[in-house]
């Protein structure tokens, strides 16, 4: 009775899921910013090379 008392009271298996919880937020708020950046800096690149090629003609 003991043992299931102090696997009861145990919190290293949820302080590791919390740890992989916080990770998985990380990582998802990374590929958001990433995918929103990349979008822009698409964007950017496609209007710098207009200039240049307008530039040139």
């Amino acid at each position: 009775m003991e043992m299931l008392r102090t696997l009861w009271r145990d919190e290293d298996g949820a302080t590791a899921i919390e740890y992989g919880l916080i990770a998985a937020l990380v990582a998802v708020a990374i590929i958001g910013i990433l995918s929103t950046l990349g979008t822009n800096l698409v964007s950017v690149f496609t209007e710098v090379s207009d200039q240049l090629q307008s530039a040139t003609n």
